[in-house]
């Protein structure tokens, strides 16, 4: 298959009517407004890392902002992290495509931040430094626990990363023409490493307060835009949607599954991947070390859950408005094969043309390019402080590097990630990159999420049953994947997959947890004996803060 897909978008099917298109006819117009829109915001980032880099003077301003990031801005920038392209154009176009039940995904990410905000922010906040590996290694062996740590972040980055950087060269290129995918690609590369490796988490976090700042208020027009042309009756909105779609009364039920049959069990699975993904993933987790202190990490989930829980709202108007402003206009479908042109994640792009005109378009376009460069800085730093931070300057070093030499490992992991991301962006322009994605939230809700939760919650961890449970967790994502509908049967070409769902966290999550537990409470080990008594001190500290990293003072 052809079709690079948005976030969790990747891992469903979606009907033939909304397909992807073939590429941009041959002598497209230059979508000027568009263009100065994407050199605007371009501009502007870059305007910020210099504004950024004058100010990241050591260690602590390069992976944490200093710590001097408030609770509001940092629940914007949590918030513009995970208000992804996935988020705005994938779910939109889930609506767009199934109705009422595309809005599952948005559901279940939502919920996940409740277990952040009650589980995991300040106990994280209070316990770490840098990265979550800080967390997981303050009683356990520092060595171990890390390496697989920084493993798994780099598993869930790079693989996010292909996912991003494919859907940012097809962006781009539907909407600028002129602009081919592989250029697209170098852009976006380009400047996120310029992000990341001169301005740190300042640059980052601003440019993701600024992009969720656009993205909000431009799906606010939107969706006011679409309710005023139906007197803001969402009732006569829906009636004109049933009546238009395709499967007509179909989309306003909620049981109908994303293009598979009734499977309870495989909706568990979805909803656990969604949750408790969400609470594992490396870049949301390390936002809740630049603020001051638990307070304000508390406070930045709650505006951020706000936040969030609003853009979804807008959505699903967002979607209900494209499937009656954008099906069956001609100025959206292709002429040749009558699909949506760009592909079929472009009904919220084509909606702000039809409801604002190609200044509208050019201003969406850009935002939706901006989510990316956003989410890749962020995804970059992660990785990058993974490598540098655990790795480097905790395993390799032993605790003996510099605040400058680790800075500077970082800045490098920075520029090979960048590499390896646009050129796995190239490789991958042609594939179906639909089992990345669940790769990364499987991986994050079965290694990286319950090694952090035991490790915070239970006095019996040991590092022996974090190891066990954090690789079985792992390992097993990436093996039942493969094995699974989507690898096995779309990308190998399988006659049927040797295991039955799109996505495996409803075994390696319990998998995880169970062999975490009973390689602990069997091992009888001097090592496993200290690292239980010294649960006492750990806890005092997660429930005060005493001991915690403050901000920086310059």
């Amino acid at each position: 298959m052809r079709r690079a897909y948005w976030g969790l978008l990747a891992a469903v099917s979606s009907p033939a009517w909304a397909a992807d298109a073939p590429a941009a006819p041959a002598s497209p117009p230059v979508n000027v407004e568009a263009i100065v829109m994407f050199l605007l915001f371009v501009a502007l980032t870059l305007g910020i890392t210099y504004w950024a880099a004058k100010r990241t003077h050591n260690a602590t301003d390069f992976y944490a902002a200093g710590r001097g990031i408030t609770g509001l801005q940092n629940g914007l920038a949590i918030a513009g992290d995970y208000m992804s392209a996935a988020s705005f154009l994938g779910i939109a176009a889930l609506v767009y495509v199934n109705g009422f039940y595309g809005l599952v995904y948005s559901v279940g990410w939502l919920v996940g931040w409740p277990i952040i905000l009650f589980l995991i922010a300040e106990r994280l906040r209070n316990l770490g430094k840098y990265t979550f590996a800080d967390v997981a290694a303050f009683r356990l062996q520092g060595g171990p626990i890390r390496i697989m740590a920084a493993l798994s972040s780099l598993i869930v980055v790079i693989f996010y990363l292909i996912g991003q950087m494919v859907g940012a060269g097809q962006l781009l290129h539907a909407l600028v023409p002129q602009v081919g995918y592989m250029a697209a690609v170098i852009i976006v590369g380009v400047l996120m490493i310029i992000y990341v490796t001169f301005g740190g988490m300042k640059a980052t976090t601003w440019v993701q307060i600024i992009k969720a700042g656009l993205l909000l208020g431009g799906a606010t027009i939107m969706a006011v835009a679409v309710l005023a042309k139906f007197g803001f009756s969402f009732e006569a909105l829906f009636a004109e949607a049933v009546k238009i779609h395709p499967k007509h009364d179909a989309i306003m039920h909620s049981f109908t599954p994303i293009g598979g049959k009734p499977n309870p069990l495989e909706s568990i699975s979805l909803g656990l991947t969604l949750m408790f993904g969400t609470a594992g993933l490396p870049h949301i987790l390390m936002r809740f070390f630049t603020v001051g202190d638990a307070k304000a990490a508390r406070s930045s989930v709650l505006f951020s859950t706000c936040f969030i829980g609003y853009f979804y709202i807008l959505i699903f108007i967002i979607g209900f408005g494209a499937i009656v402003m954008v099906t069956g206009n001609p100025d959206f479908i292709d002429p040749v094969t009558h699909a949506l042109r760009g592909g079929g994640n472009m009904p919220a792009v084509w909606l702000a043309q039809a409801v604002g005109g190609d200044l509208f378009l050019g201003f969406i376009a850009a935002v939706a390019f901006a989510t990316i460069l956003a989410v890749v800085s962020g995804l970059t730093l992660a990785g990058a402080s993974a490598i540098s931070h655990d790795f480097y300057a905790n395993v390799w070093a032993k605790g003996r590097a510099s605040e400058q030499t680790e800075v500077a490992v970082s800045k490098i992991a920075t520029l090979g990630l960048g590499v390896i991301a646009v050129v796995l962006g190239i490789i991958f322009e042609k594939f179906n990159v639909a089992y990345i994605v669940g790769l990364t939230f499987s991986i994050a809700a079965s290694s990286n999420f319950p090694v952090l939760v035991m490790a915070m919650f239970w006095k019996g961890l040991t590092t022996r049953g974090a190891l066990a449970g954090g690789y079985a967790g792992l390992l097993g994502s990436v093996l039942l994947i493969i094995i699974g509908p989507t690898v096995w049967v779309k990308v190998l070409g399988n006659a049927a997959p040797i295991f039955p769902f799109d996505f495996p966290t409803i075994v390696t999550l319990p998998l995880a947890v169970f062999l975490a537990w009973v390689v602990s409470i069997t091992d009888n080990s001097a090592s496993a004996a200290r690292e239980k008594d010294a649960f006492d001190d750990q806890y005092v500290r997660s429930q005060t803060g005493l001991g915690a990293e403050g901000a920086a003072s310059h």
